[in-house]
């Protein structure tokens, strides 16, 4: 079936509302195109994509044949009861989505909790593992712009579905082709639970097992919640420091109106923050992505000016902390997890303090995946699991990266430092001049619709055909695709320079984009950063 007639087939079962914007683009070829051109699909963060009409696009229609689809393929894996929880974040339709969804699995005789309020992610993947549920799904879109919204997928275990739960979910979805046989509303009230404080309670009590240092300070905090989830937890776990919150981004707004984009890997969005932090004088500006899985920080430097740090640097320094804070009880079995595209600098880190080191694919889930077969085997214990975009993760609690731990222990680690004289900064320096300058980056270019689709496609080709000619000092070229050890396949090429420095291609598994990351090492920072200029011009020019 083409666009056209996926267009026409929409406007033969949709309620009015639906129908309605359906027909005010009757006369756009190129939008009624970009709506149904495809059918969303899973990536690494599962369902996401733009809201509105269409079979490529997030509305009660593909949010529901996920639904069915999920629950069919819990019901052939499960026996006897099967429960689900469901959770949401602060953007436009998650509640709503949320409700469409527990009224579906209800429908079809699936136990489901609920959230009577909005919460981040890491506390819905806690919440699916706590009250022994077969499943869960998170309703967010995280750090994407307001258009935007998403279906996340987790397992019993509170681990985002990974390879073969995914592909055999989707098999059950893409059996579904008469929208007109979802289960929508009237829902049966016995098979809904309502569940909010005693839950969200019990996560954070898990989260503050991981506290290493409660010493008193005089550490001042700046904290935006960018009108996110992040808010309360993330505040009850700050309780007893000096923290000030950014009024203008306190509560939640779908439109997250104060900023371009509600990304704290973005450079504006602790703007507001920012200046909040120079007008009382803080030491560390905090902030938290929509479903409060990323956090960003920004550190006071001598200047009065405040330093962003990248995820990689902040993993860094949380790999030392964290490490310093455990070394008693680290022992041979003792593991760090980080994905393909991040810096070796926390894993050089890591393998100083003896730990295994081990890599996965891009996308948390997979080091999640890494928790639970430790779990399983007893072979290797998970001391912390981070990536290059912002997410970290220490304990179990979660199978997910988790905002509220990492905020916790990012300003307990700050205190931490500021009680020997120094800052964050300080002990950033400390660490590239025990290990070397490594000069992180990321360029994503964004290439919409059908055409972009297609030409990320190309530009993938392009760099395997032309790869080893592009730079010189290429040592070795790793295609994901072709498989790698025990790695899922995955569409990313890895080119890898005689010093060590590198540079992946991947297109991203939810957003329509080509992301290109960069590690340069170098004993100087100068010439890292000439090097770094010198890799980007080419590429950008490959792209552009």
């Amino acid at each position: 079936m083409n666009y056209s007639e996926k267009y026409q087939k929409w406007l033969s079962f949709a309620d009015e509302a639906t129908k309605a914007e359906l027909i005010s683009i009757e006369n756009n070829e190129k939008e009624i195109e970009d709506r149904f051109y495809k059918d969303l699909a899973f990536g690494t963060g599962g369902l996401r994509g733009v809201m509105g009409a269409g079979s490529n696009r997030m509305n009660k229609y593909t949010v529901g044949k996920a639904t069915l689809g999920l629950a069919n393929y819990l019901k052939s894996k499960y026996s006897g009861e099967i429960k689900v929880a469901l959770a949401y974040d602060s953007r436009n339709n998650s509640a709503y989505f949320a409700k469409v969804s527990a009224e579906i699995f209800a429908n079809c005789g699936l136990k489901v909790f609920l959230y009577d309020t909005l919460v981040p992610v890491p506390v819905l993947s806690f919440t699916t593992a706590y009250l022994g549920c077969n499943a869960g799904v998170m309703i967010t879109a995280s750090h994407n712009p307001k258009e935007y919204n998403g279906y996340k997928v987790y397992d019993n275990r509170g681990c985002q579905f990974c390879t073969e739960d995914a592909k055999n979910a989707i098999g059950f979805i893409n059996q579904i082709e008469d929208f007109t046989s979802i289960p929508f509303g009237n829902a049966s009230k016995e098979n809904i639970t309502m569940i909010g404080e005693e839950t969200l309670s019990a996560y954070l009590a898990e989260v503050k097992k991981q506290s290493l240092f409660e010493e008193k300070s005089d550490l001042k905090i700046v904290y935006t919640p960018l009108h996110g989830t992040g808010n309360i937890p993330v505040r009850r776990m700050l309780e007893g420091l000096d923290v000030t919150v950014v009024k203008e981004q306190e509560l939640p707004d779908g439109n997250f109106s104060t900023v371009r984009s509600p990304n704290p890997e973005e450079k504006d969005a602790l703007t507001i923050a920012i200046e909040k932090a120079k007008e009382i004088g803080a030491d560390l500006v905090l902030g938290t992505d929509p479903d409060c899985d990323r956090v960003g920080i920004a550190v006071k430097a001598d200047n009065g000016e405040y330093v962003l740090f990248t995820g990689n640097q902040t993993g860094a320094l949380l790999v030392k902390f964290v490490l310093e804070m455990k070394k008693s009880t680290l022992n041979p079995k003792s593991t760090l997890v980080k994905t393909i595209v991040t810096s070796e600098l926390g894993a050089n880190i890591g393998r100083k303090y003896g730990l295994i080191i081990e890599e996965t694919l891009t996308g948390f889930k997979y080091i999640g995946d890494k928790i639970n077969k430790y779990e399983d085997s007893g072979e290797q214990e998970f001391v912390i699991g981070y990536e290059e975009s912002y997410g970290y993760l220490v304990g179990t609690h979660a199978r997910d990266k988790d905002a509220v731990v990492s905020a916790m222990l990012i300003c307990q680690m700050a205190a931490w430092y500021k009680n020997q004289g120094k800052t964050l900064i300080d002990g950033m320096n400390e660490i590239y001049a025990e290990y070397g300058y490594y000069l992180d980056s990321l360029d994503p270019f964004v290439l919409k619709g059908k055409d972009g689709a297609e030409k990320i496609q190309s530009l993938m080709t392009y760099f395997r055909e032309n790869g080893t000619a592009l730079f010189d000092g290429i040592k070795k070229i790793i295609d994901f695709s072709a498989g790698v050890g025990d790695l899922p396949k995955e569409n990313v090429l890895k080119f890898i320079w005689n010093d060590g420095s590198w540079m992946a291609v991947r297109p991203s598994g939810t957003e329509p984009k080509i992301k290109v990351y960069y590690s340069v090492q170098d004993a100087s920072r100068e010439n890292a950063e000439k090097r770094l200029a010198d890799i980007r011009k080419i590429i950008g020019n490959i792209i552009k």
